[in-house]
């Protein structure tokens, strides 16, 4: 028995003879018709559509990569995992298991972490919002304190005096390396003297404990060399402790914000082919920290708060088309069930997508949209693909870092996500949102409770 073959209308496309676009003539498409040898069409038969989906293998892959690159460049690393990038408990846990310890920014993430069973002392806790009771809760842990104001010094101050415990801290600065808008919002600036200023107020006070020091100088990096600038000043601030009242510092944590292969909007060429690699940064930031002049007895511990990087590529986000449309100047869109209220990162980034089915050679220039009834729901403004129909498939890639931690409950709900175990066996790690999970939060006073129409 023949297979009827599909039918498709002649196309009449004008040939730019003189400067095609700037991969050639051509765009080459492949479809990505399984994630870890389970097949998308069975994952949104079975999960739903839209559907997120992370895959451990890669997860595992890409931390054993990171951490190889800085391992075989400097004695001792510890990577801290990022949970503002995706705070799934699988996810954190699969890090966990390969010996991450955890970074967080807020009381939440804090008490997070310590429910995932993470031990106190290979918590860090960052950011500028960190309440009196998170303080006092971090230091009975023996968690790692990242100061990053002047009130919270003193607050860590006055705890201490009044509990008699000696916080473990370090101080988060902010510097300038040469990348533009500098980051100084955060912590206390290197040039001005904010950061030393900070660190003889501790050594001064004689109430805590100064094991380390932070630093965070942006997010998707371009630039290896400003890591390079970046450990050079935290050795330059270690050595001058040193030298000053005879103190050294038994960490320095480099942050993160290394650039995953996502691909830039403004970008001339794709990231997989222009972005650092992870062995980039590992080659500026270790070099910087050997060639300094900070020598103690042991050498300091480098801490890597790498997120972004370590995730991004392990994620997908599997969909399926509502519609085609052409708009009133000709251009052809397609509407997807993937709004931009699960995909934050649109905004940031033009997503590679890919069909999940076998197509024809034929492409055109389209507008991605996604199902809102919002203007602004625009998944790629412009995107060389095949002809999709109503009810095709499709994966959007790289997507791991930030969106399930950004994505907002709007008009849909938010869906299931899934993780491929090492022996390709999907989990639902999160369940898809209900009317019945939203409204569980709602209380109704009794006087709106009834109404006639």
């Amino acid at each position: 028995m023949t297979t009827k073959l599909r039918y498709e209308r002649p196309i009449i496309k004008k040939l730019e003879s003189n400067m095609p676009n700037k991969f050639g003539m051509r765009t080459e498409f492949e479809p990505v018709t399984h994630i870890d040898n389970v097949s998308v069409n069975s994952l949104i038969e079975d999960f739903g559509s839209p559907v997120f989906v992370l895959s451990e293998r890669k997860i595992r892959k890409t931390f054993n990569q990171a951490r190889q690159a800085f391992e075989t460049r400097y004695p001792r690393v510890q990577f801290a995992w990022s949970y503002k990038t995706n705070y799934l408990s699988a996810v954190c846990n699969v890090f966990h298991q390969e010996g991450s310890w955890a970074e967080v920014v807020s009381g939440f993430e804090y008490d997070k972490a310590i429910k995932n069973g993470v031990d106190g002392s290979k918590i860090i806790f960052n950011g500028p919002d960190k309440t009196e009771e998170d303080l006092r809760k971090a230091i009975t842990n023996n968690s790692l304190i990242h100061i990053d104001h002047l009130d919270e010094l003193y607050l860590l101050q006055d705890i201490a005096r009044s509990t008699r415990q000696r916080p473990k801290v370090a101080i988060r600065v902010n510097m300038d390396t040469g990348i533009y808008p500098m980051w100084d919002r955060f912590g206390f600036n290197y040039e001005n003297g904010q950061a030393w200023d900070a660190l003889n107020k501790i050594m001064f006070s004689g109430q805590m404990d100064l094991v380390g020091l932070h630093t965070h100088i942006g997010t998707f990096m371009l630039s290896p060399n400003a890591y390079a600038v970046a450990a050079s000043k935290l050795a330059n601030l270690a050595q001058r402790v040193q030298q000053k009242y005879n103190h050294e510092i038994s960490y320095i944590d480099m942050g993160g914000g290394f650039a995953s292969r996502n691909t830039l909007k403004g970008s001339y060429l794709p990231g997989i082919d222009t972005n650092p690699h992870i062995d980039d940064f590992a080659e500026a930031i270790t070099s910087a920290l050997i060639n300094s002049e900070y020598r103690p007895k042991t050498p300091p511990l480098l801490i890597l708060e790498t997120g972004r990087a370590l995730i991004d590529e392990a994620g997908y986000l599997l969909g399926s088309v509502i519609a085609n449309k052409r708009l009133s100047d000709g251009r052809r869109s397609t509407i997807l069930d993937i709004g931009v209220n699960l995909l934050f990162t649109s905004f940031w980034y033009n997503h590679k997508v890919t069909p999940a089915q076998e197509f024809t050679s034929y492409t055109e220039d389209t507008v991605l949209y996604g199902p809102l009834c919002m203007n602004i729901d625009v998944i790629r403004e412009s995107i060389s693909l095949p002809l999709l129909n109503k009810g095709d498939k499709v994966v959007v890639h790289h997507v791991g870092a930030y969106n399930m931690t950004q994505w907002m409950q709007f008009i849909t709900l938010r869906p299931k996500v899934v993780m491929i175990d090492l022996d390709s066996k999907p989990h639902v790690i999160r369940e898809n949102e209900s009317l019945n999970s939203l409204q569980d939060f709602e209380k109704i006073p009794q006087h709106l409770a009834n109404f006639e129409l």
